[in-house]
């Protein structure tokens, strides 16, 4: 049931975070992630196989500290974006913006609202993976938020040059995860967040 829960409370945080993406690209004139149907809360049109599934059981069922995931990216074009470099920082930064929100909003009701069992662990776990999420995806290496929020700080001629680093993203984030430089990083940033949200 823990696992289930555990696993739920992910994909609904993967969800919201993609959705996050698709809605701040829409509102910035861009109709791509409307037009192909990204702004659901249908799981179907969100689940990548590997990051969404394969991954994530994976995590739990080897008792990792960090359960991570991700989905099938929302696509947005920044030529409809008035100026296509903040644009793409804005749409970037909505992703981790919202898993924060959402973690607010379950340590809130957890404070206010005499609760326990299933619901109380559901919350906590919500609020965990929310935080881990967002710090995970401020990483700035591509294709991660945290690289598209840092194209849009980088002179034009650093942004090119940085991007290219995109085709081998995954095998530097697998590489940093099999290492455990990147559980160095997030884990101390995340407990900080958890203390202030979960005391």
């Amino acid at each position: 049931m823990e696992i289930v829960i555990r696993l739920i409370a992910l994909a609904l945080a993967i969800i919201i975070h993609e959705m996050a993406h698709g809605f701040a690209a829409h509102l910035l004139g861009d109709p791509t992630a409307k037009n192909a149907g990204r702004l659901s809360f249908n799981p179907l049109v969100h689940i990548d196989p590997f990051g969404s599934v394969i991954l994530p059981i994976m995590l739990v069922l080897t008792h990792s500290p960090v359960l991570l995931g991700w989905a099938k990216p929302v696509p947005f074009n920044p030529a409809y974006f008035k100026d296509p470099k903040r644009g793409i920082m804005y749409v970037g930064a909505a992703g981790p913006v919202s898993n924060l929100i959402l973690a607010l909003m379950a340590s809130t009701i957890l404070k206010i609202l005499p609760i326990g069992g299933i619901i109380e662990f559901f919350l906590v776990q919500f609020c965990v993976i929310n935080v881990i999420l967002a710090v995970f995806n401020m990483i700035p290496i591509p294709p991660l938020d945290g690289s598209r929020v840092l194209v849009g700080l980088l002179p034009d001629d650093l942004a090119a040059k940085y991007l290219k680093l995109e085709r081998f993203g995954f095998i530097m984030i697998f590489g940093l995860l099999y290492l455990g430089v990147l559980d160095k990083i997030m884990l101390p940033v995340a407990g900080i967040l958890l203390k202030f949200l979960l005391g």
